[in-house]
């Protein structure tokens, strides 16, 4: 009886070990390359009038550092300033959260934050990224004072390589005292 008892009870300790690792795997996909975007592929929000895009993306362990260098299309000559559309903005996306630059998150789903340097002053931007089934997925959000008082910016991204490594489709909704506006971008690797 006590061997029995002995090996039902190592069969289920097994069991439950196997289970939570199978559980506990994400993919290890390496999302690191630089990476054009295929402006023609992509739902772009027009706000943004990206013309062409570059990330540049280093995944060691852990850690994602992402940098992104944007050419804007000029506002149309008869837009407001601020308008939709218009020259009183930086149109949207940039280094996942702000303008162009770097960004390093972590992607366990600690909360980084970054600084950015603004008219306005710093402006700190907390994010969390974690690596999902074999997606990344970042939020990002900051708080400043600007002319009208305090205003929130929020983003949702979920990155999704395709199975060959090539191809990098970038799901983002972002929300603002505008709105909230949602783009696909398809970036294509170099």
């Amino acid at each position: 009886m006590k061997k029995l008892l002995f090996l039902t009870g190592a069969v289920v300790l097994f069991s439950a070990s196997a289970f939570a690792q199978g559980a506990g795997k994400v993919s290890t996909r390496d999302f690191s390359g630089v990476w054009d975007l295929d402006v023609s592929k992509s739902k772009l929000d027009e706000r943004a009038r990206i013309e062409s895009q570059t990330m540049t993306v280093s995944q060691i362990g852990n850690d994602l550092k992402v940098t992104t260098e944007t050419k804007r299309k000029a506002p149309p000559a008869d837009a407001a300033a601020g308008a939709p559309g218009g020259g009183g903005g930086r149109g949207g996306r940039g280094g996942f959260g702000g303008g162009d630059g770097t960004n390093t998150y972590t992607l366990d789903g600690k909360e980084t934050t970054t600084t950015r340097d603004t008219p306005m002053g710093s402006i700190p931007t907390k994010h969390t990224a974690m690596l999902d089934q074999g997606r990344v997925r970042i939020s990002s959000s900051s708080t400043f004072t600007g002319q009208n008082g305090e205003v929130t910016m929020t983003s949702k991204e979920t990155w999704t390589m395709s199975d060959d490594g090539k191809t990098l489709t970038v799901e983002r909704e972002s929300t603002s005292p505008r709105g909230t506006s949602a783009s696909t971008m398809v970036f294509v690797k170099k």
